[in-house]
C-alpha cells in the first residue's frame, strides 16, 4: 500500500513535473514537496488537495490520496439519476435533446454508455443482443464484428484514432479495466500500419447506414468544475454531420 507521499510522487512523474515545478505552481517550497514525498512531513488535507489540484488529479484519486494520509474522503460518488444530482441529470438530458436530430450520448471513464438521445436508437438495430446488455460499452459496441464495426467504412482509421485517444487517457489516469479493454480491442495490428494518422482533429467516422454513407465527426463535453466523482468521470459525445448529404439524412429523419 502506497503512502501519500509515494502517490503524490507518482502523479508528479506522470505529469512530468519536477519538485520545483510543482512547488512553484502550488506556492510552497520545493523542500516541503520533497519532505512530503519522502514521508518526512505529514501534509494536511488542504495541502494534499492543493498539490492534487496542481497535478490535475481526478477526484476519485484525490480521495485515495486523502485516505493514504489518514483523512476522510472529500468527494462523494452519487448516481447520476439520484436526487442529489437531479439538476446535473436534467442539464445532461437537455443537452442531449437539444442536439437532436444528431446523435449524442454520455459515457463514463471506462466508455460505458450512461445515456443517449433518441437519434442513437436506429443505429443499434441489428447489433448482437449481448452487446446491448447494460452496461453497454461504447468501445466494444463500435469495434466488435457483431456490433457497429461492419458498418464503419473507415474502421481501420477509427481504430487508430481510438487507440490514440485511449492511450492518452490511460497515460493521464491509469485504469486497469480500461487498459484490459484497450489490449483486447485496440492492440496494434499489422492492418493499422497502412493507416497512419497525424492528428485526430476532424477525422470523420464514415458510417454505412440505410444504403448511404454518413460522415460524422464528434466533440466531447465535460463538466467544468465537478465536485462529485460521478460528474468528474462522465463526458458527452456529440456527433455532427460533416457534409450536406449527411445533414439532410438527419433532417429527414426528424420529418419522417
Amino acid at each position: 500500500m502506497y503512502t501519500v507521499g509515494e502517490l503524490l510522487r507518482q502523479w508528479r512523474h506522470r505529469r512530468r513535473l519536477s519538485q520545483l515545478d510543482l512547488a512553484i505552481a502550488a506556492d510552497v517550497s520545493a523542500r516541503h514537496v520533497s519532505l512530503v514525498e519522502t514521508g518526512k512531513s505529514n501534509p494536511s488535507a488542504d495541502m494534499i488537495l492543493r498539490l492534487a489540484d496542481q497535478l490535475d488529479v481526478p477526484l476519485r484519486e484525490r480521495n485515495r490520496l486523502l485516505l493514504a494520509a489518514g483523512f476522510a474522503p472529500r468527494y462523494a460518488e452519487r448516481p447520476l439519476g439520484g436526487d442529489a444530482l437531479s439538476a446535473a441529470w436534467g442539464a445532461v438530458e437537455r443537452v442531449l435533446r437539444a442536439h437532436e436530430p444528431y446523435p449524442a450520448l454520455v459515457i463514463d471513464r471506462r466508455w460505458n454508455i450512461v445515456m443517449t438521445n433518441r437519434t442513437v436508437d436506429p443505429f443499434l438495430a441489428g447489433v448482437a443482443p449481448d452487446l446491448l446488455r447494460p452496461p453497454i460499452n461504447m468501445l466494444r459496441l463500435g469495434l466488435d464484428p457483431r456490433g457497429l464495426a461492419p458498418r464503419i467504412v473507415n474502421l481501420a482509421e477509427m481504430r487508430v484514432v481510438l487507440r490514440t485517444r485511449i492511450a492518452r487517457q490511460l497515460a493521464a489516469v491509469p485504469d486497469p479495466e480500461l487498459a484490459a479493454l484497450y489490449e483486447e480491442l485496440l492492440a496494434p495490428g499489422s492492418e493499422d500500419a497502412s493507416h497512419p494518422i497525424e492528428s485526430e482533429v476532424v477525422i470523420p467516422m464514415i458510417f454505412n447506414f440505410g444504403g448511404r454513407e454518413l460522415r460524422l465527426f464528434s466533440t466531447t463535453t465535460t463538466f467544468g468544475t465537478p465536485m462529485d466523482i460521478t460528474l468528474d468521470e462522465v463526458a458527452i459525445e456529440s456527433y455532427y454531420p460533416e457534409d450536406a448529404e449527411s445533414a439532410a439524412y438527419f433532417t429527414n429523419l426528424v420529418g419522417a
